[in-house]
């Protein structure tokens, strides 16, 4: 997987939210999903299979919609000699314009991650479920779960979980005599169970210590085990930094891990809001100071001062549907640049004859922002709504809000 970059991220996203709010009359939108090992032959002849039981559609009109759909399907296909490495999406087919009237979309998908599974569906709207996920696949955490019998590790990718290896570990339970039999066999015990704990700390470097990306490491398991094997220098020290909690589960096996997450969500969840919590209460700080600190705040102020390079992070939040948009007017000739939600009919009117222009282009906001971002090697950090401090940005700062590299006075 590769891991998407905040502007990738929104970009991808809005596709997402565009493609949803598409609704067909009847049966007229296809979604085709091609995992990166399906033949791109194969996909062309079930096409080509398909076209042939479109023919038996009772309906003229959806028949027709529907045919063309799949054949501009099969003219795409031809441009591919196999499919990409995390495979193709398309998403083809006839919405309605008003006065009984439809007009095709196709839009052409490579996802961010691999598609597991092929489908073909023709519906009244598109499945998005699948690559829905892979918006959760950004964040990567580590899994332990272990007791003296046995340990399993995992990697939790958004929603999903991974079982990486599950390892039995073969140490005697207590001996039942007495006498210097006991504490003889109680040593080879204690023996036995340190080299299980060097065991499954090897496996831990081999399993995450390369890992790009991983935000942290959780630990389960019944009783006081886990903590023995975190604080007794069996994992590597980098992935000991990385160890988030430990936390109290029944189990130790596949299942061990699924009950690992549902313990430790609610952690996970505060550390993304208090990552951005923190970014919100540096902001506010500097905003508090006399001269206004380190801060910009407001859409012009802020642009002037990211393409003049003085941004170090860029606060948006991630409600800000914002399109910048062009109008020409046909009279006057006049060019117009608007922001508008991205909800809004793009309509706007001459302020000198009052004729309604016409509408040549627009770009979404904070696309256009990333891409400035990039220029400067400014970080863009995305705020979400959940939080009196993201709900702040949104309504209080319009959604976009900077933390300087220097002052910046806009000359």
């Amino acid at each position: 997987m590769v891991k998407l970059t905040p502007r990738e991220r929104y970009a991808f996203k809005n596709t997402l939210e565009k493609l949803a709010s598409y609704k067909g009359r009847n049966t007229e939108l296809i979604t085709l999903l091609i995992p990166p090992t399906k033949q791109i032959s194969d996909v062309a002849n079930y096409l080509r299979n398909e076209l042939g039981q479109s023919s038996n559609i009772k309906s003229k009109t959806t028949r027709k919609n529907v045919t063309s759909a799949i054949e501009s399907i099969l003219s795409r296909l031809r441009t591919f000699k196999t499919a990409p490495e995390n495979g193709l999406a398309f998403f083809v087919g006839h919405i309605p314009v008003g006065a009984d009237q439809t007009r095709m979309i196709a839009h052409v998908i490579e996802p961010p991650s691999p598609i597991s599974t092929f489908l073909y569906r023709c519906d009244s709207y598109f499945y998005l479920d699948h690559l829905k996920e892979m918006l959760a696949e950004e964040d990567i955490y580590g899994l332990i779960v272990i007791d003296r019998k046995e340990a399993t590790l995992g990697l939790l990718k958004g929603r999903r979980v991974e079982t990486i290896k599950n390892v039995q570990s073969l140490v005697p339970s207590k001996h039942g005599k007495g006498g210097q039999s006991r504490l003889r066999f109680e040593r080879l015990i204690e023996i036995a169970a340190h080299e299980y704990f060097k065991k499954i700390g090897d496996l831990c470097t081999e399993a995450f210590l390369g890992i790009e990306g991983l935000k942290g490491i959780l630990v389960g398991g019944p009783g006081a085990t886990k903590d023995f094997f975190v604080h007794n220098d069996y994992l590597h020290h980098e992935l000991k930094k990385k160890v988030l909690d430990t936390f109290d589960t029944g189990y130790t096996d596949e299942s061990g891990l699924n009950e690992l997450i549902e313990k430790a969500r609610p952690a996970l969840q505060h550390l993304e809001v208090a990552k951005e919590r923190e970014l919100m209460d540096r902001l506010f700080s500097e905003i508090r100071k006399e001269d206004g600190g380190l801060s910009a705040y407001g859409e012009a102020e802020v642009k002037a001062a990211l393409e003049a390079g003085a941004v170090e992070i860029l606060l948006v939040s991630e409600e800000m549907r914002m399109m910048h948009r062009v109008f020409e007017c046909p009279s006057c000739g006049k060019r117009y640049e608007i922001d508008q939600k991205r909800t809004d009919e793009p309509i706007f009117s001459c302020p000198d004859d009052q004729n309604l222009c016409q509408f040549v282009e627009e770009k979404d906001m904070v696309e256009e922002l990333g891409r400035i971002c990039e220029m400067y090697s400014t970080t863009l950090e995305l705020i979400s709504s959940d939080s009196s401090e993201g709900q702040m940005l949104l309504k209080a700062f319009g959604g976009i809000a900077a933390i300087l590299r220097y002052r910046f006075n806009g000359g």
